[in-house]
């Protein structure tokens, strides 16, 4: 697990990252708002930890601006401040969770963990089958690093494939979802035929695959 540590205590941050360390999460560092907002946007974590009381941004905002940009990585909100209306802005900021100083380190040990898990079953805009990664909130498609080129259609397709990977999507059922009740068994085959074409040509190892008589599949390497 990866956590963003926003916080400008120096020897607090160091003494929680030693203690996560040793509980298999690693921590990048941030020691003011600003700084720990543009590494939010610029990167993937698990779970930001952000204090309130922040030099440049504090913590409200940093959380109020990742919301209003799409992160929707969880936020555990750490601060000395235990009032109400603290806690009350901070969840109408978008924060997930609150804990309040001086905490136990198991707690917030526990706390990263439960949120970690709590994002990873909910919905989110990145779907990554192997090294294939869909942005729904873009609509772009990136394989082992190189953006794809998809038509309306070949993007529709492909999401319908990643969603339900690694099972199998019917004919019947790809059609529904991509022309409705407009169905048409030859423009299935010939937009499957460009999607396999900008998928999976240009790589080594293909991850669409046909079913006969079925349908088709988005199959990674490691999936059944």
């Amino acid at each position: 697990m990866l956590v963003l540590l926003i916080e400008d205590d120096k020897v607090l941050a160091a003494s929680l990252s030693d203690y996560l360390s040793l509980d298999g999460i690693e921590c990048d560092f941030a020691y003011n708002g600003q700084t720990g907002l543009n590494l939010a946007m610029q990167n993937e974590y698990d779970v930001i930890v952000l204090d309130i009381m922040l030099p440049k941004l504090n913590g409200f905002t940093v959380c109020q601006q990742l919301r209003e940009s799409g992160i929707n990585t969880s936020i555990l909100m750490m601060t000395a401040r235990d009032s109400l209306n603290d806690k009350l802005q901070g969840f109408d900021s978008g924060t997930d969770d609150y804990i309040t100083k001086p905490f136990a380190m198991a707690e917030l040990s526990a706390r990263l963990k439960a949120l970690s898990k709590r994002r990873t079953n909910c919905v989110s805009n990145i779907i990554q089958v192997d090294d294939l990664k869909l942005d729904l909130s873009t609509h772009k498609a990136h394989r082992d690093g190189n953006e794809l080129t998809l038509s309306p259609l070949g993007w529709k397709l492909l999401v319908t494939l990643a969603k339900h990977s690694p099972k199998v999507v019917t004919k019947e059922a790809l059609q529904q979802e991509v022309w409705g009740d407009e169905t048409n068994a030859n423009n299935l085959k010939v937009q499957m035929h460009k999607l396999r074409q900008s998928v999976d040509k240009p790589f080594s190892r293909p991850l669409i695959h046909s079913v006969p008589r079925v349908g088709f599949v988005l199959r990674g390497q490691g999936d059944a």
